[in-house]
């Protein structure tokens, strides 16, 4: 009885064989709308990094680094750029 080293090959099925199908519009897991909703929450999140950002004196104190722009304006945008991204992801827009 000898043993072979090379595993089964399955015999492809008769529908799949002749060649790829192509997806239609409604099989995609996001369409059009996800992604430029995708981009404008990117765009929240990045405008949210740079409301925090401030220049950079290590040598005396700025107390700027106390403002409103960079302690409550800035994370918050940030915060809710991200929550849109998951709604954005998540959300299927109605189909026509």
């Amino acid at each position: 009885m000898a043993i072979s080293s090379r595993p089964a090959q399955a015999q492809p099925s008769s529908d799949k064989s002749k060649g790829l199908l192509k997806e239609t519009d409604s099989e995609f897991p996001l369409c059009r709308k996800n992604f430029i909703w995708m981009a404008i929450s990117g765009a929240v999140i990045v405008i949210g990094f740079l409301l925090m950002l401030g220049g950079a004196s290590a040598e005396e104190f700025n107390p700027d680094i106390f403002s409103v722009r960079r302690i409550v304006i800035g994370p918050t945008m940030a915060f809710l750029g991200f929550v849109a991204m998951g709604v954005s992801i998540i959300v299927r827009p109605a189909r026509k």
